[in-house]
């Protein structure tokens, strides 16, 4: 057993899969939250093998949206310490707008998926999260920063928002709480079958490096962020986008 543990939602495929194998190597323990528990356990089992660590991964299925379902991820958590909250689960929704009653069901059904998922599980492991020195990160979206998204980037704009709220609130207790915000990034369920060859030119053309994101660099970017390097680092939004949108 791993002296740290931390949890990250979303951590079956994608980008909450490489945060998971990178917390994993070094030398945490993960719990990954998913919807899906046949991912869930493949991944789990996957990032043991690579990492040679069988048992460094546990997984816990829930709904993340539903509050009753969060006392599964607080009893898998158990009598442990969480040093780290990584609130990765999150997506963009599409819906029907004909009708103001659709047009309501969908930003809801956006607003409930990325903000209220990252609002009850940090809530949640609150009690549990270790004072001094426990993280808290959310994952965002450039869309948070460049619109684009409909109610996808008012969600994410939200959590910008909370975040600063939340820094201020932990940062007695010496807890730090930071945003990452990555631009387009390939081989993540994000798209769907959405994404066109042309889409994915365009993308890739509006960076400065000139290449798609991977979910290694939002990881290492999350893997910075809850290590001791990033101690005094709290209350920020870091934007992971290949320069396709500048600091500000």
């Amino acid at each position: 057993m791993g002296e740290r543990l931390a949890v990250v939602s979303g951590g079956g495929t994608g980008i909450g899969a490489a945060v998971a194998r990178g917390l994993v190597a070094d030398g945490y323990d993960v719990l990954i939250v998913g919807r899906r528990a046949d991912v869930l356990l493949a991944t789990a089992e996957r990032i043991g093998a690579e990492c040679g660590r069988a048992d460094a991964v546990s997984a816990m299925t829930a709904d993340l949206t539903d509050p009753a379902q969060l006392a599964g991820v607080v009893e898998a958590v158990g009598d442990r310490s969480v040093d780290a909250v990584v609130n990765n689960a999150g997506g963009y929704l599409g819906g029907d707008t004909a009708t103001l009653a659709g047009t309501a069901a969908w930003w809801r059904a956006n607003l409930d998926v990325n903000v209220l998922t990252a609002v009850l599980l940090t809530e949640a492991l609150l009690p549990a999260l270790r004072r001094p020195g426990g993280w808290v990160i959310l994952l965002s979206s450039i869309a948070a920063q460049r619109g684009g998204g409909g109610p996808y980037s008012a969600a994410k704009a939200a959590l910008h928002g909370w975040a600063y709220d939340l820094a201020g609130q932990l940062g007695k207790e010496q807890i730090t709480v930071n945003v990452v915000s990555p631009g387009y990034v390939a081989d993540t369920e994000f798209f769907g079958d959405r994404m066109t060859p042309e889409g994915h030119a365009a993308r890739v053309a509006a960076t400065l490096v000139g290449r798609v994101g991977q979910p290694d660099d939002i990881a290492a970017a999350v893997r910075y962020l809850v290590s001791p390097a990033a101690g005094y680092v709290t209350g920020q939004v870091l934007g992971v986008n290949g320069g396709s949108v500048l600091g500000r």
